[in-house]
This record gives structure tokens, sequence and C-alpha cells, in this order.
């Protein structure tokens, strides 16, 4: 962990937001969409906000409301090892590419190290500010980055949904009490844990367990039952000395156990028989989504 400036002011503000926390707590029912969440579940009604999307009454359970007060920052936020980010120096055909290559629209920007961040990037803010076809001798990265929040891993998910609502700022990176960067959070990884799981261009259509994308390969839900998909594809997954068939009911089982842990999103775990499982999205404790390559797979 390195002692710049940099680090140095991010652990100086995330410890600051955890002295505040049991005070924001009190203040967790106030403004904005956790007002509006704690509406759902009463008969008055809330405030509207352009920014974010009011999640419909009937998927806000009182688990999801017991998960902002009881959960943890440092329960939902990726690992440092799965951050994608950018240095400051990065060039704008660099930055594109990694846009282009993550499929995200906010990355962090460091500056030397992760340990140092000096603030996001904005898919956004690049569209607007320099097109992609833009002037590139003309691109400064410090420039565009937005202000990131910089919070403990003890805080409640309440009380950072509440403060990302607030300031209007979507991606806050976790600091340890040294100043390092200990992982990152998202609004949508708060939300999903009220609301469940929020759709993007990688999700399953409703009622089904998987989509084909092409001949051989599938996205697939991770709670997929394995009896379903085996006869989907025409073979088994599960007849094989590394499997125990017993032990496992869905692909994300299957997957976990290939792979001995939670695998991270991007990874690509192999079946001893052929096909590929890639980790379309996953968080610290559970697998969600894979995109399954059969071609090839012996029968």
């Amino acid at each position: 962990m390195g002692d710049t400036d940099g680090s140095s002011s991010a652990a100086r503000s995330a410890l600051t937001e955890d002295n505040l926390d049991e005070h924001d707590d009190s203040n967790a029912r106030q403004g904005g969409f956790f007002s509006r969440v704690i509406g759902a579940l009463s008969p008055s009604d809330s405030d509207d906000d352009s920014e974010l999307t009011q999640p419909p009454v009937d998927r806000v359970s009182a688990r999801g409301m017991m998960n902002l007060r009881r959960m943890r920052v440092d329960d939902v936020s990726i690992p440092t090892a799965d951050i994608i980010a950018v240095p400051v120096t990065a060039t704008m055909d660099e930055l594109v590419q990694v846009f282009k290559e993550s499929g995200l629209t906010r990355l962090p920007v460091y500056d030397g190290t992760l340990d140092t961040p000096v603030g996001m990037a904005h898919l956004k803010d690049l569209a607007l500010q320099y097109g992609f076809n833009g002037e590139a001798h003309d691109f400064d990265l410090a420039a565009m980055a937005r202000p990131l929040l910089f919070v403990p891993p003890s805080m409640t998910i309440g009380v950072l949904l509440t403060k990302m609502q607030a300031e209007r700022r979507h991606m806050a990176l976790v600091i340890d009490e040294y100043g390092g960067v200990d992982g990152l959070v998202t609004i949508e990884d708060l939300i999903e844990q009220v609301i469940g799981e929020i759709e993007d261009e990688h999700d399953v259509d409703e009622g089904k367990y998987w989509t084909k994308e092409k001949p051989g390969t599938y996205l697939a839900l991770a709670k997929t039952p394995l009896e379903d998909f085996e006869a989907e594809i025409g073979h088994s997954l599960t007849d094989h000395d590394d499997v125990d068939k017993e032990e496992i009911d869905t692909l994300g089982g299957l997957v976990f156990m290939l792979s001995g842990r939670v695998p991270a999103r991007g990874e690509v775990v192999l079946h001893p028989d052929g096909p590929e499982f890639e980790v379309i999205d996953a968080d610290p404790r559970r697998i969600k989504r894979l995109r399954v390559r059969t071609t090839g797979a012996s029968g």
C-alpha cells in the first residue's frame, strides 16, 4: 500500500464516512431512492428522481429492506483483483478500447497504481466531450474524470445507497485503514440486494433459463437446472470422475465445483469433456450468468 497523498486522502475520506456511518443511518430513510424503497412498503407516495428508476413495489421484499441495514459494503464489493481501471496517462484510443472490451460505462482512473485513484471516467463524458473519433491530441483524461466516492468496508449498504443518490455518484472505491483500495462497488450492486438482479444486455429472456446465441453457444442463468440443460445440448455434464453429480443440480453449482471457488467475472472455466463456461456476471459470493460453449464437446 502506497503512502502517497492520493491514498492518504482516500483513507481520510473513507474513515470520515465510517465515523459518520451511525449518524447517517438515522437519516437513511430520507430523500431520493432510499425513501422510495421505504415507500414501496407503505401507502405513502415518494418523490420522482430522473437519475434512478423506481423499482416495482412487488419486487421490494422485506428481506431486501433488511439487507440495507444488515449488509456491509465488503459483502457486495468487487475484489481489488477484479477491478478494471485505467491509468490517468491512457490515450483516448486506449480508453475507448477498455470501454469496448469490458462492456462497462464507468472506469476508475488511477495515477501510477490503483491505490492512488484520481477519479472516474464515464463513457458518456467521452462521447459528449470528444466523440469516439474526436481529436485525440486534445484528450485530457484527468480533466474529464469525475470525482469518486471513497468508503470504508464497514459502511452499511443502505447508507452508501443514500450517499450515492444524494451526491449523484454511482461508483465508490472501498478504502482500507491503510489507505489502499480494497474493492469497488456500484449502485447496481446495492440495488440488486433490494430488488433482485437488474437486467442488462447479457440477461436471458424473461421466463427462460437460457438463450441460444448461436449453434453451440448459450447464455444461461447460473440457476439453470443441469438436467434441463443436458437435455438441450444432448449430452451429460456430470458423467465424469471430476464431477460429483449428487452434490450439484445447477450450472452454477457445476462451475463452482469445477473451479473450487466462485470464479471472477470474465473467467473461463473448462469442463474435462470439452465445454467452456465463461462467467458473464458474478459477485464475490455467487455466480449469476454464464456463457456456455459446447462446440467440440464429447457426447
